[in-house]
């Protein structure tokens, strides 16, 4: 550490000389004292700041607090306040430090940061120049783990309606996993045991450390691009490990990748009570990757099994409902059968009446109480008014066994003793219209 200089007089501003104010600001104005130093601004701060940086405690400090007023600009430096009881300190954190963090730094967080303490001359001020930063108690990887988890799912990523189901018996099966673990090898144990005519597609992935969640985004990409010859679902697995080993399926890339597939995908990722971003994003989660071969693709014999069962189910279905519409048939056809005569009764019923009404008006009927009917045989005309006749005219009068002509002789309009009245008829005034 630099050692530093003992400063024994005071300072003058330009103000106090000039208004004659001594060092106190009171009483007349003295000479400055013979040799003192007197700072410009930026040589007073230049000289603390050299101070500071000769100082190794505040080379490499640690420091906790709770963040407050954190920005981060557009040059990507981050900057923040980290608070106590009793005091704040100003952090900026540059870009390239900022890049590297797993979480996002928020108000509220309470941190573990490192960095150097240095001055900012334009501002005459110190703050903190962080490099490493930790959340304190929490890891910085579960953090970064519930913070991604908390954001994709208010976006609505893990809603359950966006989930798709598994097809009953896919003909093809991706696996986006490393070629070279026991975990491919498992899967494709399981999948053609299960099933020796499935068609398993593998596109070869890192599955930890730098850029492998890139290379597992590409992978569902190429498996989605196959088109008609594609899977008909995606095993995305990976075998056991620590949250580090794990990561790359708690990238946010990987999850929207998984959640913009067209094809269904069941998220496989270490063992039973591990659990990654990407099992929330997928369609289904398997506790193994084994499982997840197991959930894919049903057991061929146990599926012989279920069609026979099935099969014998629908046979006796259909029996049942065959009788059951025999007997409905037979119901139907009594029943129609009965509606039919009911009909045929009331038809028969009401042309009884009908007949019976025009046997009562029939001319018939009065024949037959002892009248007859007269016509005129060369018209065929009834006779209603004697006058209508003429003497030597032929008429046929009808009777109620038969019919007879006659020779008119003479006309009478007698009725009974009395004349007929003659018919007066009606003659159109001479100019009506």
């Amino acid at each position: 550490m630099a050692p530093r200089p003992t400063v024994t007089t005071s300072l003058y501003t330009f103000g106090e000389r000039e208004r004659g104010a001594g060092p106190s600001g009171t009483g007349p104005a003295g000479p400055p004292v013979p040799g003192m130093k007197i700072f410009g601004v930026f040589e007073l701060t230049d000289y603390i700041a050299g101070l500071l940086g000769g100082d190794s405690v505040l080379q490499d400090v640690w420091v906790k607090g709770e963040v407050s007023n954190h920005t981060l600009a557009s040059s990507g430096h981050a900057y923040f306040v980290l608070k106590d009881e009793r005091a704040v300190l100003n952090c900026v954190m540059f870009r390239e430090a900022v890049v590297r963090l797993r979480f996002r730094i928020e108000d509220g967080l309470k941190l573990l940061v490192r960095g150097t303490i240095d001055v900012y001359a334009p501002r005459g001020s110190y703050n903190l120049k962080v490099r490493e930063v930790r959340p304190e108690g929490l890891g910085a990887l579960h953090l970064a783990f519930e913070q991604l988890k908390k954001k994709l799912g208010a976006e609505g990523l893990f809603d359950e309606k966006l989930k798709r189901p598994l097809p009953v018996l896919p003909r093809a099966v991706g696996v986006v996993s490393s070629p070279t673990g026991a975990v491919i090898q498992d899967i494709r144990n399981i999948l053609l045991g299960r099933f020796p005519n499935a068609h398993i597609l593998l596109a070869p992935a890192k599955v930890q450390g730098e850029g492998a969640a890139r290379e597992i985004v590409a992978a569902i990409e190429l498996l989605n691009s196959l088109g008609e010859d594609g899977p008909e679902v995606i095993i995305v697995a990976r075998g056991g490990g620590s949250l580090e080993d794990l990561w790359a399926f708690n990238e946010e890339a990987v999850a929207r990748a998984i959640r913009a597939s067209r094809i269904p995908v069941v998220s496989a990722v270490g063992h039973e009570t591990d659990y990654t971003i990407a099992d929330f994003a997928a369609d289904r989660r398997a506790p193994t990757p084994s499982k997840a071969a197991e959930m894919v693709m049903p057991d061929r014999a146990e599926m012989e099994a279920r069609i026979r069962m099935l099969t014998n189910n629908l046979r006796r279905e259909l029996a049942g409902r065959f009788d059951q519409a025999r007997l409905r048939t037979d119901d139907l056809s009594r029943g129609l059968g009965l509606a039919i005569s009911a009909l045929l009764i009331r038809r028969r019923e009401k042309l009884q009446r009908l007949s019976a009404v025009l046997d009562a008006m029939s001319p018939m009927q009065v024949l037959g109480r002892g009248y007859s009917i007269t016509i005129r045989q060369a018209t065929g005309q009834a006779v209603r008014d004697p006058a209508e006749l003429r003497e030597g005219e032929d008429i046929r009068t009808l009777v109620s066994w038969g019919d007879f002509v006659s020779v008119v002789k003479a006309v009478n309009t007698v009725k009974e003793g009395m004349l007929y009245p003659k018919k007066q008829r009606w003659k159109r005034a001479p100019g009506a219209k």
